[in-house]
């Protein structure tokens, strides 16, 4: 097939020991999963069914693991208030529809740590006039990710310290075993909206004490038992 125009590149994740990468097809992220986090935010989380937003696969910033040093996002435009949010990746080797919650890890192929930039200020407009949230969540470079680690390495993490510092000072302190909707309930439901396929990332949210961080700081998080990511905003 030739094309009337050059065809975009394909977003490619590097993974822990192999020598190919994960190809990145979509990008799918659960808001307010954590109960302290919706709280913060002003919602009711014993209220709330699970829903979800996107960011495009280009917005993708490579973190890779022994990079030795951290990964350079630019700030992006058009906000006074960007906001860090520290995730668990959950990166699918397999798809499908109406996946039971029972069988949906045998359709995930590993884990990362990932941030989900937002540009708050943008956010908080758009909710006030019943708006998407497009611009503020699907902005270029909105999305570092770092290595994938297979879970056929690691297994299916449910507990551990999720952490993000910004400067050295740590800002948000959790551990994924306090999501609202644990990862295969996360996939099961998702998979009830849309059909699910191999390279669909699933940023599974982020818990409390999201604050604001500036050009030049320095981010630096980690889930215990997936990895760790560094990023600075230049």
């Amino acid at each position: 097939m030739s094309f009337v125009i050059p065809a975009p590149a394909q977003t490619v994740i590097p993974v822990e020991g192999e020598q190919g990468g994960f190809p990145v097809r979509r990008i799918y992220c659960v808001g307010r999963n954590y109960a302290a986090h919706a709280r913060e935010m002003g919602h009711d989380p014993d209220r709330e069914p699970p829903f979800f937003f996107m960011k495009p696969a280009d917005a993708i910033v490579l973190c890779p693991k022994g990079a030795g040093v951290p990964a350079q996002a630019p700030f992006p435009v058009a906000t006074e208030d960007l906001h860090h949010e520290i995730e668990m990746v959950v990166a699918l080797g397999k798809g499908g529809k109406d996946i039971p919650a029972g069988k949906a890890l045998e359709h995930v192929y590993g884990y990362a740590v990932g941030i989900d930039l937002t540009r708050r200020d943008i956010q908080a407009v758009a909710k006030k006039m019943g708006r998407p949230w497009d611009m503020a969540k699907g902005f270029d470079h909105s999305a570092p990710c770092g290595t994938i680690v297979p879970a056929a390495k690691i297994g299916h993490p449910s507990k551990g310290r999720i952490q993000i510092s910004v400067n050295g000072a740590v800002k948000q302190d959790a551990d994924i075993g306090d999501m609202i909707w644990n990862v295969p309930d996360t996939i099961a439901y998702l998979s009830t909206l849309v059909e699910l396929f191999p390279g669909d990332l699933i940023y599974s949210g982020t818990p409390e004490g999201v604050a604001q961080v500036k050009r030049g700081e320095l981010m630096e998080g980690s889930v215990a038992g997936v990895g760790e990511i560094a990023v600075k905003l230049v």
